[in-house]
């Protein structure tokens, strides 16, 4: 869904490097630089890539794949699952109690330790990045609470401090909203298999009624025929689903 936006694809190193070349020389991989430890061992490189991040996810404005979704909540009961962490599916109009973000949301902060299990808006956090270090400049977030330094809410690679907070929540509401719809159509869109938390989500949710959608340009295969998979883009599919159901509907 992001890139279809104009955001990187973090896919394999090469393609995490492409978009941030300074990460190249250093020989950082995403999975290395998407790691808590840096907040307490060096939170300039923490920050600068989370900074950077903060600032483009703001900066993107959802594809027109979003409004076909939106469009067909107010049509049937509709809930969002999503690894995705930058907020497009509230920015492009899902009400907050409609979503849940299982890793996490960079909008939201909470204490690098953390102190407590308190988040609290990013909303006026600007972090000075140098785009040729990728090294963030004081002064960095800073949690109310301690002093120490605060972190993306987001849940990252080998994370024993993550507070899930609102997250949990909206987790435990959604899988009572399962509970009680067996009967649900699940359209996956661009879920790979080496992070497979929303794939696998996507084939339990859909398990009882075999309705299962799978859009992704490499890896689009559906075990047992439970299910269609789609080799192609997330916001061109979904655009012609829609064409197709408006007719359906009319």
């Amino acid at each position: 869904m992001g890139v279809d936006s104009g955001l990187p694809d973090f896919r394999g190193p090469e393609g995490f490097w492409r978009a941030y070349p300074p990460y190249r020389r250093l020989g950082l991989r995403f999975e290395e630089l998407a790691d808590p430890e840096h907040f307490d061992d060096d939170p300039e490189l923490a920050w600068g890539f989370y900074g950077h991040r903060l600032a483009l996810y703001r900066a993107t404005v959802p594809h027109a794949g979003f409004g076909v979704l939106l469009g067909w909540s107010r049509r049937l009961p509709t809930r969002v699952f999503t690894s995705n962490v930058d907020g497009a599916f509230q920015a492009a109009g899902f009400p907050d109690d409609a979503v849940v973000e299982c890793h996490g949301a960079i909008g939201s902060l909470q204490c690098s330790r953390p102190c407590s299990d308190a988040t609290w808006p990013a909303d006026d956090v600007e972090v000075a990045v140098d785009e040729d270090t990728m090294r963030a400049r004081e002064p960095l977030p800073a949690c109310p609470r301690c002093g120490a330094v605060a972190r993306p809410n987001i849940l990252m690679f080998g994370d024993g401090s993550w507070v899930p907070g609102v997250h949990a929540e909206r987790l435990a509401a959604h899988r009572d909203w399962l509970r009680r719809h067996d009967d649900v159509a699940v359209i996956e869109l661009g879920a790979g298999t080496a992070v497979p938390t929303v794939r696998r989500h996507a084939e339990l949710a859909s398990a009882a009624s075999g309705r299962l959608v799978r859009v992704n340009v490499r890896e689009p295969e559906v075990r047992h025929g439970r299910g269609v998979g789609l080799a192609a883009g997330a916001r061109d599919t979904l655009l012609a689903l829609d064409g197709l159901l408006v007719d359906a509907w009319a």
